[in-house]
């Protein structure tokens, strides 16, 4: 399989920050949104179960298209198709409770932290990519937590929220890291 390498362009490096900001913003407003409303499994938190991976997938689309100079984006077109059986699958899931829930938002993490680990690793001449290394490292091991989490007593949802800040903040620091490969101060 082909992977995304580093990018060459200071144009590819700043479309990866600006994203990387938006992707920032967006986590962390869903992680307060979530918090006020996760204590019941209910319609909104399943369409906003929903959203966050529907919001991946076209940040993998964004990536995608600026990366296509540098190398095929086959594996951002990978975190597409995941994302969206992820989508699918927590709609699914929210009709059969928190414990199916956590299930399928575990196997995604664990397979898009993959993706975004490997991606970050063959970016990392460009810079700013440690902070996507670690959170791909992290979302595995967070996935797995969440699998196993679903078998507890009483499982809850508010562990979503623990997964999307601490990867709210890896963007952030790697979008600021990215400023100097986009040629901002």
């Amino acid at each position: 399989m082909t992977t995304v390498t580093a990018p060459r362009s200071p144009a590819i490096a700043s479309t990866l920050r600006r994203l990387y900001f938006v992707r920032f913003a967006f986590a962390i407003a869903w992680a307060l949104v979530m918090f006020t409303i996760a204590g019941h499994l209910n319609p909104l938190v399943v369409a906003l179960l929903v959203l966050y991976p529907l919001f991946d997938v076209g940040a993998a689309v964004v990536d995608a298209r600026a990366s296509r100079a540098t190398g095929s984006p086959t594996l951002l077109y990978v975190n597409v198709a995941v994302s969206l059986l992820a989508a699918v699958g927590l709609a699914v899931a929210g009709t059969s409770g928190i414990p199916a829930v956590l299930r399928v938002w575990g196997a995604w993490a664990v397979v898009a932290g993959l993706v975004q680990l490997i991606v970050a690793v063959n970016r990392r001449g460009m810079g700013g990519q440690w902070p996507m290394i670690v959170s791909g490292g992290i979302s595995v091991l967070a996935g797995g937590s969440f699998i196993a989490a679903a078998a507890a007593d009483n499982p809850v949802l508010t562990n979503a929220i623990g997964y999307a800040i601490p990867g709210a903040v890896f963007f952030l620091l790697s979008a600021i890291r990215l400023g100097r490969a986009a040629g901002a101060n």
